[in-house]
């Protein structure tokens, strides 16, 4: 096998004999291939995309390059779920304590951040001492006592996911469906989950912007999940402005906190509560109204706090900041923007307020970067909303005032106002697979 010639063939649209596709991939494990020829083969499927048979060739071979763990001891059933990438989307920092009060088990191999969309574990790591590279014996304690646990791949857990993961994001190849596909599920394969729910953006501030072309990888994805034995459902929805108020680590955990606290923005509570219905749906007898009711109940109650607070202390986190989110990193700058005219704002651009909190230092631009925990905007209005001349519509949270200045102007111009309400959409447009 020639690393060159499989690059070609994908190019040229030829599909790869199985033989010939684990070898490339087994070679870039290996050290035989090198990260540039693999970004090139990136590219090409980007374009290209991957047949069926090849695409169940990459998952497996991401599923193989670790261990696989089973949770067979007749304990409680494993969920879990999964975004495609959003900005501002917490839901997993809530949704993992409120299904593990409910009584599951949530295992969760979560990833970082992808161009402008936010990662679950740059949230979790802006806790002081959390640890996401915990051992897999250690993974499998936490959730035995608390029922959740939030770790990312590990040199045991599908590692060639790890690697080409970075990759992808810095090579503008993340929004590739078949790629998306076998990241998402070879992980859960990998995790032992039983359940998995998808939750599958489409918008501006989505990987993929036309509701028809997120559907076709939600599609993707379940097919997928199907040929590897895996319960999924999949739900469409919108990311045209960021969910819930923050966007960046510090601030996205204090949301968190305060939304398992009973609180936080509407938004944020709905998509956790429709996520967490469905899991508890597919994972036992309990129809969706009945799982949604008592959901809310656990959630408005404020018991999940406590799974939250016990998962942080068990992998190392302060767990003070449960309690004082104030105490979590905090930037040393923060400005307000002001509305330029009175009216209705049309929202703030999601796409341009995940490249604004890139650009402050909550994401990365290259595989180097360092994240900073600290820094990020608050959103002060969403669409819809009347507003004033003059009136705090966004809040920054900046390391200087150079910095800060320049997020000001890229976030006027994120902002549309208008003279009369937008249209309003639902938060989910779909369910797959449908109702009968």
């Amino acid at each position: 096998m020639l690393p060159a010639e499989v690059i070609a063939a994908k190019r040229d649209g030829r599909d790869l004999e199985p033989g010939e596709f684990s070898a490339f991939l087994s070679g870039y494990r290996d050290g035989d291939v090198a990260d540039y020829q693999v970004a090139a083969f990136l590219m090409a499927v980007y374009f290209r995309g991957l047949s069926p048979e090849e695409l169940r060739v990459l998952t497996r071979e991401i599923i193989d390059s670790g261990r696989r763990l089973g949770f067979e001891d007749g304990g409680p059933p494993t969920v879990d779920k999964h975004s495609t990438g959003g900005v501002g989307d917490k839901v997993s920092l809530v949704l993992a304590p409120l299904l593990a009060e409910y009584g599951l088990r949530v295992p969760m191999i979560s990833g970082r951040g992808l161009a402008h969309t936010g990662g679950t574990l740059d949230k979790l790591e802006s806790i002081p001492g959390f640890r996401t590279d915990l051992p897999l014996e250690r993974f499998e304690e936490v959730l035995v006592e608390v029922g959740c646990s939030m770790i990312g791949q590990t040199p045991e857990i599908a590692p060639l996911d790890g690697r080409l993961y970075a990759l992808r994001d810095v090579t503008a190849t993340v929004p590739a469906i078949p790629l998306v596909a076998s990241s998402i599920v070879s992980k859960k394969v990998a995790e032992g989950t039983g359940v998995l729910v998808l939750d599958v953006k489409y918008g501006r501030g989505a990987f993929f912007h036309d509701p028809d072309e997120a559907e076709r990888l939600a599609t993707t994805l379940l097919d997928l999940a199907g040929e590897m034995d895996l319960s999924a459902s999949a739900l469409l929805t919108k990311m045209d402005e960021p969910l819930g108020t923050a966007v960046g680590n510090a601030l996205e955990v204090r949301e968190a906190i305060a939304c398992l606290r009973g609180e936080g923005p509407s938004d944020l509570r709905e998509l956790t509560l429709v996520i967490a219905s469905e899991a508890v749906s597919a994972a036992t007898d309990c129809n969706l109204d009945t799982a949604l009711a008592r959901l809310q109940e656990i959630l408005d109650s404020g018991a999940g706090v406590d799974r939250f607070r016990r998962m942080v202390e068990l992998q190392g986190g302060d767990a003070s900041v449960v309690d004082d989110p104030e105490a979590l990193p905090r930037a040393p700058f923060l400005t307000e923007l002001t509305a330029p005219d009175s009216g209705f704002a049309g929202g703030f651009d999601a796409l341009e307020v995940g490249r604004t909190s890139v650009m402050l230092g909550a994401g990365r631009r290259s595989v180097s970067d360092r994240i900073d925990p600290a820094v990020g905007v608050e959103i002060l209005v969403k669409g819809g909303s009347e507003i004033e001349a003059g009136q705090a519509v966004a809040r920054i949270h900046a390391r200087t005032a150079e910095e800060a200045a320049e997020a000001g102007k890229r976030l006027s111009a994120a902002l549309t106002v208008l003279d009369h309400p937008p249209r309003a959409r639902p938060l989910v447009l779909k369910r797959l697979p449908g109702d009968d």
